[in-house]
């Protein structure tokens, strides 16, 4: 086991060291698009073309391009404080693509970002340097993040429009529009002190006091402010701590996990956060233990076995990682990151019968979510033509076109002229 995971590290840290990473996780998708989807509907946005990419990065940010591809950073995710503030975020944001600022450098970014990350499809379960690689539950880290400087730069007075909008946005979506106001009393904590020294012509955005004033000012005159029932806040808040839990799980060092999840905290949440820690750092026996409680507690949540099969990959326990793999697609239906790690422990296991599984579920997922990494395993399981020409798709996703090249042309030797992968394989060596 250890010697693929020295496999994986070379193959999938050898591009592109200074791109930014993007996380590819489906329970986090799944969540967010949920919890901003009334604000996208509200803004006339077709919920099959929103697409949310998750930005590994500790900025507290966020940006809308099109109307259509949401990026959020991780940053923000695991600072802000509950569901409502982070559809207040998007809302702001698609008031931005709503008055059309910025449309063309938009555009110019997302094509710049997309060519510069490196999207891998394991969710977010994270390398960690001297820590244990899981499978299954998150991307292949490694690389260094976006840019400090902020990707927004908006005048003042489109920023005031965006607010604007964004209260707009949230009542018709008959959310509570004061979600707002909390981003800005958070911004306000995070960087108050530095805004009384700056001069407030100087800077593109209005003073975060001003923000709440106006925010203030426009609800006061709502005649109807959204509300929801305490159970429904309270779901929803719990959900979005399951997010955050996960997240801090896997990117915070284990002392600040432990730190915001004590082991006092019996949650789902700070008991997710905490498996995932010991996951990490090793403690396998402590990480199951803790997952089997999440799974007696919750039979029905995919993602809890998600992370059970990570464990038993880890312990090297292929047949009860495969099963808990198994469980996890037969309660999610639709999880390419899933099937990519279930695809990755059929690959190591091979019984007989695992390399056809394997290669079924990694042509799925290269047909709904093409990723290097579900290429790199058909590559694996495959012979002859076939194996040369995924190997080709896996280096041409990650932008080695010398050895994309190698393996194309290796791969049309190999096959015949009238085969898929022989005229897949022209299509790398025409770019």
């Amino acid at each position: 086991m250890k010697h693929i995971f020295a496999i994986l590290m070379v193959l999938l840290f050898a591009f592109n060291a200074n791109a930014a990473t993007l996380i590819n996780d489906t329970e986090i998708e799944k969540e967010i698009t949920e919890i901003i989807l009334p604000v996208a509907h509200a803004a006339n946005i077709d919920s099959k073309r929103l697409k949310i990419y998750i930005v590994r990065d500790d900025d507290f940010n966020a940006f809308v391009r099109g109307g259509e591809d949401v990026f959020i950073y991780t940053g923000l995710l695991k600072r802000i404080k509950n569901p409502n503030a982070l559809r207040a975020v998007v809302a702001h944001e698609l008031g931005h693509t709503i008055g059309g600022h910025m449309v063309q450098i938009s555009a110019r970014m997302h094509d710049e970002i997309i060519r510069t990350m490196i999207i891998q499809a394991l969710g977010v379960g994270l390398m960690v340097a001297g820590g244990n690689p899981t499978a299954g539950a998150g991307v292949m880290a490694g690389a260094t993040g976006i840019a400090q400087q902020s990707l927004l730069s908006f005048s003042r007075d489109e920023e005031r429009m965006a607010d604007d909008m964004a209260v707009d946005l949230m009542v018709k979506s008959n959310n509570d529009p004061n979600g707002l106001i909390t981003v800005f009393e958070q911004m306000r904590d995070m960087h108050g002190e530095l805004e009384t020294r700056v001069n407030p012509n100087r800077i593109n955005h209005p003073l975060t006091r001003e923000r709440i004033n106006n925010a203030k000012t426009k609800i006061s005159k709502l005649k109807k402010i959204p509300t929801k029932s305490q159970s429904q806040i309270k779901n929803e808040n719990d959900e979005y701590e399951i997010l955050r839990a996960k997240l801090i799980g896997y990117l915070d060092n284990d002392k600040n996990v432990i730190t915001t999840y004590p082991y006092s905290n019996k949650t789902d949440s700070a008991i997710y956060a905490r498996a995932i820690a010991n996951m990490r750092g090793g403690d396998l026996k402590t990480a199951k233990t803790g997952t089997q409680t999440l799974i007696k507690r919750n039979p029905n949540n995919p993602y809890y076995y998600e992370l059970l099969g990570d464990i038993e990959y880890q312990f090297g326990a292929y047949d009860d990682s495969v099963e808990a793999y198994e469980k996890s697609l037969e309660l999610s239906k639709n999880a390419p990151q899933i099937e990519t790690a279930l695809a990755l422990v059929l690959s190591e296991r091979n019984k007989p019968g695992d390399k056809q599984r394997a290669t079924e579920l990694c042509k799925h997922v290269i047909l709904i979510e093409p990723a290097p990494l579900p290429y790199w395993i058909l590559a694996r399981v495959s012979d002859g033509g076939v194996s040369d020409w995924a190997m080709a798709e896996f280096y041409n996703m990650n932008g080695d076109k010398a050895n994309a090249n190698k393996y194309a042309k290796s791969a049309q030797k190999k096959s015949k002229k009238d085969s898929p992968e022989y005229i897949k394989s022209g299509d790398i060596l025409k770019k």
